[in-house]
């Protein structure tokens, strides 16, 4: 009875965020909402998306990481939170694990990504649904 209580809230809560579409080895801009004072900005963490946690649901991270002034430095965001405003993505890699980890022990040209080109607009359900005309 409780769970299905709980399992309704989070719905709900899931239910008012767009999760952004971004995978593990995407380059991401997450610009992230920060007060101070009586003011509000957004400021931008920029970096590669190394893991995505906690499966589905209103408990799901990400973990993106970035390396400023030599080191390494990485942040957990919960993806439904609402001090993310948005993620854009900058580019996307070929990575063949679900974990990133091992990018932490390396430094340099070592630790890049091998991009992959971003691929073209596919065709809108109206135009691939109307007959070609000779």
């Amino acid at each position: 009875m409780i769970a299905k209580a709980i399992d309704k809230i989070n719905a709900e809560q899931v239910a008012q965020f767009k999760a952004p579409e971004f995978t593990i080895g995407d380059s991401v801009k997450v610009y992230v909402k920060i007060k101070e004072g009586g003011k509000e900005r957004k400021q931008a963490f920029i970096g590669t998306v190394i893991a995505m946690d906690n499966g589905k649901g209103i408990s799901a991270t990400f973990t993106v990481r970035r390396y400023s002034f030599g080191i390494g430095v990485e942040k957990v965001f919960p993806v439904y939170s609402p001090y993310i405003d948005h993620v854009e993505i900058d580019h996307s890699a070929k990575v063949r694990r679900a974990k990133l980890y091992y990018l932490r022990k390396l430094t340099g040209k070592k630790a890049r990504l091998h991009a992959i080109a971003k691929k073209p607009a596919t065709e809108t359900a109206a135009t691939a649904a109307a007959p070609a005309q000779a």
